[in-house]
């Protein structure tokens, strides 16, 4: 009895390591570390952040249309999946900034203009993705959850971004908006 417990204890453990290592592969950051210091030069602006997560999104999407387009790209469907899967993480991380600017009351709205623009954009893109003509359907099949996933989160964020800027249009009538630091730097000295 108590080698069976044993060896079942071993098993888990076994599966938990082996389970971290693909999560930790999973998780790796879709951003360069340029990237990554721009992010974090820009920590306490929110206008210039949220902009550089569209311009990294931005640019996930035109590799992805380059690599796509180049008839010399090796693993296709794998690359294309990775991409989609870096732009939905860097989306996801702008979700989670705006959340963080309007929690603390920050008003937003110039960079939320910028947002809504390119949902459509983005939206275009990953739908001319979906609707590609000549995709094998074993090519499509890698990456077609990927694309799914991205699909429903920009029709998501799309809505709440728009009615988000109408909040805070709505908000700075009222004077409940805190000017962000960006805006703080740009007034003129008296």
């Amino acid at each position: 009895m108590t080698a069976l417990k044993l060896s079942w204890c071993v098993g888990v453990v076994l599966l938990l390591a082996a389970g971290s290592r693909v999560m930790a592969q999973r998780h790796r950051d879709p951003l360069t570390q340029p990237e990554i210091d721009q992010i974090r030069d820009a920590s306490w602006e929110p206008r210039e952040r949220l902009k550089l997560y569209v311009e990294f999104a931005r640019v996930r999407l035109v590799k992805l249309e380059q690599m796509r387009a180049d008839p010399k790209t090796k693993d296709r469907a794998k690359q294309t999946h990775d991409l989609l899967d870096d732009f939905q993480l860097l989306y996801d991380e702008l979700n989670d900034n705006i959340e963080t600017y309007v929690d603390r009351k920050d008003d937003i709205r110039k960079p939320l203009k910028l947002i809504v623009e390119a949902d459509t954009e983005f939206r275009a893109k990953l739908l001319a993705l979906k609707d590609a003509a000549g995709v094998k359907p074993e090519e499509s099949r890698q990456y077609e959850f990927v694309l799914t996933n991205a699909l429903e989160t920009m029709d998501t964020s799309s809505e709440d971004h728009k009615k988000l800027l109408a909040d805070q249009d709505d908000a700075a009538k009222h004077k409940k908006l805190n000017a962000s630091s960006s805006a703080k730097s740009e007034a003129k000295p008296e």
